[in-house]
């Protein structure tokens, strides 16, 4: 084995995956295929392990493996836009994820008000109206049926 040449299990190790990982990429052809030596054994260079710790942060970024994949091939600008374009679609994404939330945010804010007025006004004989709000809506879902 030359200086330079890792084991599967040294490349998992590196870059925080498992071994079924590296092969798993590997299958899709996230990774070149590795020589094997007589034993059978995967042999990878140090590319290797940096595919592997750029794919993860591919990953966080919130691409797919396929648009992963297609940035794997190098080529300068024409990768470059693509890309951009993937991150701005991934930035759109996000931003709709996050009205989402801050609107589910304002909703439960506003269940959490009402109990707690609730709780104030009635005590011990409070009702709970964010239960007695989703029985309504069940009620009327049943009516229409």
């Amino acid at each position: 084995m030359a200086p330079r040449e890792l084991r599967i299990g040294e490349v998992a190790s590196r870059t925080g995956v498992s071994v079924d990982t590296v092969r798993y990429y590997e299958r899709l052809r996230l990774l070149p295929p590795a020589p094997r030596t007589e034993g059978g054994f995967r042999l990878f260079t140090a590319e290797a392990v940096a595919r592997v710790q750029f794919i993860k942060q591919a990953q966080e970024l919130g691409l797919s493996l396929d648009e992963i994949k297609g940035l794997l091939i190098t080529g300068g600008a024409k990768e470059c836009r693509r890309m951009r374009d993937l991150l701005r679609i991934k930035l759109n994404e996000v931003g709709e994820r996050i009205r989402s939330m801050e609107e589910f945010r304002e909703t439960l804010s506003n269940h959490l008000a009402a109990c707690e007025s609730a709780l104030k006004e009635g005590g011990d004989a409070a009702e709970c109206p964010v239960l007695m709000s989703i029985a309504r809506a069940e009620a009327r879902k049943g009516a229409k049926r």
